[in-house]
């Protein structure tokens, strides 16, 4: 009998729920926002899989909704917050992410962060749009140089290191903060209270756990330099965005770059850091290319399919089984690194 799987979205990039549909009943939830819960779990029964997105709701209400028949969630997305793991073990199902096919994507859009943020690349094309770039004036728009500048990186995995290599082409001295990651041939691991003293840019690469959450504080903007920007492409939830707010108003920190934030999406309701001209603010677009969104979606899908087949999945999250079952409904050890992976 063909699996039914449940998908977040009825269109998704690249061919991958195409490939889905060729061998699974897919049920697609058919609004154009974000799903809620109810309406995922109206949706969900009798359902072996869930593709879904990296801020979609999936808690123990949905898989209970789902029935015994689910064998699988399914990310396309690297993070996995959204996530009821505990829940998930409970019941032995497999919970999957995308790995690795995101990261050089999100390396460069954390670098464009960076080049916009040092050098008011905002305002200073807001200036030009406006029709107010009347005069050339020296002292207009100056920022911070990149190059030669001393990068932190917070998490050392894929995406970490991808910022690393690019970081060397710009003759930037590179340190890391990541206990399961030692010195390499591209950056030093210090402590992270040497990172954020020495540091001219803090770049988060961590995900967002009950560890990581506000993991970025009033505590540690004032360890930096008042001439210091912040750059996160991981989890809103790691920044007190209030406690950024008042340390770049307060002239505190000299700028930062976002695309990411507590509250996803924001709708008309923006935070007032979108407003901040020192502040560099993204719609989490991180991994939006054509290609690698693609691969997210099929790398989503072919964990859905390997499961479904009685083959382990291929990217479970870290810490959790490959194959369903696999924790024998005893929770899971959820603790992962800064990088999200397991020590």
């Amino acid at each position: 009998m063909t699996k039914r799987v449940l998908t977040t979205r009825e269109n998704l990039p690249g061919r991958g729920l195409d490939r889905l549909s060729e061998a699974a009943d897919v049920v697609a939830w058919p609004g154009t926002g974000k799903p809620g819960p109810a309406d995922l779990a109206a949706l969900a029964s009798g359902v072996s899989g869930v593709l879904a997105l990296g801020n979609d709701p999936v808690d123990g209400a949905l898989m209970d909704a789902a029935g015994p028949t689910l064998r699988v969630i399914s990310l396309a997305s690297m993070g996995f917050d959204n996530v009821d793991r505990a829940a998930a073990a409970e019941r032995g199902i497999v919970v999957t992410h995308t790995p690795r096919v995101l990261a050089e994507t999100t390396a460069d859009l954390t670098f464009a962060l960076i080049l916009a943020a040092r050098r008011r690349l905002g305002p200073a094309g807001a200036s030009l749009a406006e029709g107010s770039w009347e005069l050339f004036r020296m002292h207009d728009y100056l920022g911070l140089d990149v190059h030669g500048a001393t990068l932190g990186l917070i998490g050392y995995g894929q995406i970490g290191r991808a910022v690393a290599r690019r970081a060397h082409g710009f003759g930037m001295r590179v340190l890391h903060h990541d206990p399961y990651a030692p010195d390499d041939e591209l950056s030093a691991s210090v402590d992270l209270t040497t990172l954020l003293a020495e540091s001219d840019i803090v770049s988060l690469h961590v995900p967002l756990t009950a560890e990581t959450r506000h993991l970025i504080s009033a505590r540690e903007l004032a360890a930096m330099k008042p001439t210091a920007t912040l750059v996160s492409t991981s989890r809103g939830g790691v920044v007190d965005e209030e406690a950024l707010l008042h340390a770049v108003r307060e002239g505190r920190m000299h700028s930062a770059g976002l695309d990411v934030y507590e509250r996803e999406p924001m709708g008309a309701e923006l935070s007032p850091l979108v407003a901040e001209e020192h502040v560099v603010t993204l719609p989490h677009i991180g991994s939006a290319t054509e290609a690698t969104r693609a691969a997210m979606v099929d790398l989503a899908v072919d964990n859905i399919l390997d499961v479904l087949a009685e083959r382990p999945a291929r990217t479970p999250l870290p810490g959790s089984p490959a194959v369903p079952g696999a924790s024998d409904g005893a929770p899971i050890d959820t603790a992962v690194g800064a990088t999200g992976a397991r020590p």
